[in-house]
């Protein structure tokens, strides 16, 4: 199944300092590449993101936002569909945030902080209320810690082919000899393709890319070992520690702090 383009709404005026849009992507749509005058904050209330620079490409769930610094060339798109929040914020706010594209943790704060603007949105602000919970968001984020990666996302078609179906099936044992076949490609190439565009063995991906959903998952209100199974793991003791060797601690601390 392509994806489909979605029309961007007109750019009108601009941030002053901070306008944040309410929009719906429906799944395996996207807005084309476009940039703007001005920095913009990437994030999904629900759902997850699959953003592209002209540098890089990388998804990311409610737990993580995309910093665009402005006129940064973008595409955003959601493979299942997603509440999509997008924050334009002035390029004299953003001084102190980074001025490459990068990805920072939303916290509980800052998310309750982005749904409470997108409420009050368009309401007269004579009481300066509105201005008060702007300059928090902007707070939060010059406070925020980049995260030192999220999961990267390929560009090459066949490889969006195969990394589509290891997301939507985490479970699938397929090896690379296995995708090679698939894709009618050797498997040298679609390993030197997949270090080529996202950085790593296809192993490493499927690693980061079984972390990935089970945050995801987790957060969804599944339980340890319904995510372990769905992830394609052998017991949940081995989900259990694969998860605290790469996030050091268990999916339930994990889960605990992200929620306090």
């Amino acid at each position: 199944m392509t994806w489909q383009p979605i029309t961007s709404p007109p750019d009108t005026q601009a941030p002053a300092p901070m306008t944040l849009r309410v929009q719906t992507i429906p799944p395996r749509r996207y807005f084309p590449d476009h940039a703007h005058p001005w920095n913009q904050l990437v994030y999904a209330v629900s759902g997850v993101l699959t953003i592209n620079t002209e540098a890089e490409s990388f998804v990311i769930t409610p737990d993580q936002a995309v910093w665009l610094p402005t006129g940064t060339k973008h595409r955003v798109g959601s493979l299942h569909g997603a509440e999509f929040r997008s924050l334009w914020i002035a390029h004299e706010a953003g001084c102190g945030l980074p001025p490459a594209p990068t990805v920072f943790p939303v916290p509980p704060l800052l998310q309750a902080l982005i749904v409470e603007a997108a409420q009050i949105g368009g309401q007269d602000d004579g009481d300066g209320y509105a201005g008060r919970v702007t300059a928090l968001i902007l707070d939060q984020l010059k406070r925020a810690r980049p995260l030192p990666a999220a999961l990267p996302w390929p560009r090459h078609e066949a490889l969006t082919r195969l990394c589509e179906a290891l997301y939507l099936d985490p479970a699938d044992r397929r090896g690379p000899q296995d995708w090679a076949q698939t894709l009618g490609m050797s498997p040298r190439t679609l390993a030197r393709r997949f270090e080529t565009d996202l950085g790593m063995s296809l192993r490493s991906w499927r690693r980061r890319l079984r972390l990935f959903r089970s945050v995801e998952l987790l957060g969804g209100g599944l339980g340890v070992t319904q995510v372990a199974m769905k992830l394609g793991y052998g017991s949940t003791s081995a989900f259990v520690y694969a998860f605290r060797t790469e996030m050091g601690s268990s999916p339930q601390a994990y889960m605990r702090k992200r929620a306090s």
